[in-house]
C-alpha cells in the first residue's frame, strides 16, 4: 500500500543530475532574450485642464483633451470631444472628436460625429461620420505628410497670365 517515492530519497540520482542541467539550461538561455524594449509605449494624454501654447512633436501617440495653440506632429493623434487645437496637424493617423482650426495632414483621417474642423484636410484615406461639421477643402495625396505649405503657389501664376494678355 505504501512505497518509497523519490521525494523521500536523500538526494537525486547521479544520472538525473547530469541530464537535468543540460536540458533546462539550454532553453532558459534562449527564453530570456529582452523583448520588452521593443514594446510600444502608451499614448501621452494631455488632460482637459491643460492649455499649451507652442508646438508639439513626437514619434509616439498623443491623446488631446485640452487646448493647444500650435502645431502638432505625431504618429497617432486622437482629439477628444472637449479638445480644441488651433494649428497644423501632421500625423500618420488622426481621429478627430473635438475642434480643429487649421490644416490637417494625415495618411488616415477620421472625423467622428462630434468633430468640428475649420481648415483644409490633405489625406490618403478619409472617413467623415454623419453629424461631423467640416468647413474647408479636402485633397487626396499619395504622401500627405510630405506636402509643403506652399502647394497653392501655381494657382496665382495661372491667374496672372490671363490678366496680362
Amino acid at each position: 500500500m505504501f512505497s518509497k517515492s523519490k521525494i523521500n530519497e536523500p538526494g537525486p540520482k547521479a544520472e538525473d543530475t547530469a541530464a537535468k542541467p543540460a536540458v533546462s539550461d539550454a532553453p532558459r538561455s534562449t527564453e530570456f532574450k529582452p523583448t520588452a524594449p521593443k514594446a510600444k509605449p502608451p499614448a501621452s494624454v494631455l488632460s482637459s485642464d491643460l492649455h499649451i501654447t507652442g508646438n508639439i512633436k513626437t514619434t509616439g501617440d498623443i491623446q488631446v483633451e485640452g487646448t493647444i495653440e500650435g502645431d502638432i506632429r505625431a504618429h497617432l493623434l486622437t482629439v477628444g470631444e472637449s479638445a480644441t487645437i488651433k494649428g497644423e496637424i501632421v500625423a500618420d493617423d488622426v481621429v478627430i472628436n473635438g475642434r480643429i482650426v487649421g490644416r490637417v495632414r494625415g495618411l488616415k483621417v477620421r472625423l467622428t460625429a462630434t468633430a468640428r474642423v475649420e481648415g483644409d484636410i490633405i489625406h490618403k484615406t478619409i472617413a467623415i461620420e454623419s453629424g461631423a461639421h467640416f468647413e474647408g477643402s479636402v485633397q487626396r495625396a499619395d504622401d500627405p505628410l510630405a506636402t509643403g505649405k506652399g502647394r497653392a503657389a501655381p494657382a496665382p501664376a495661372a491667374a496672372a497670365e490671363p490678366t496680362a494678355g
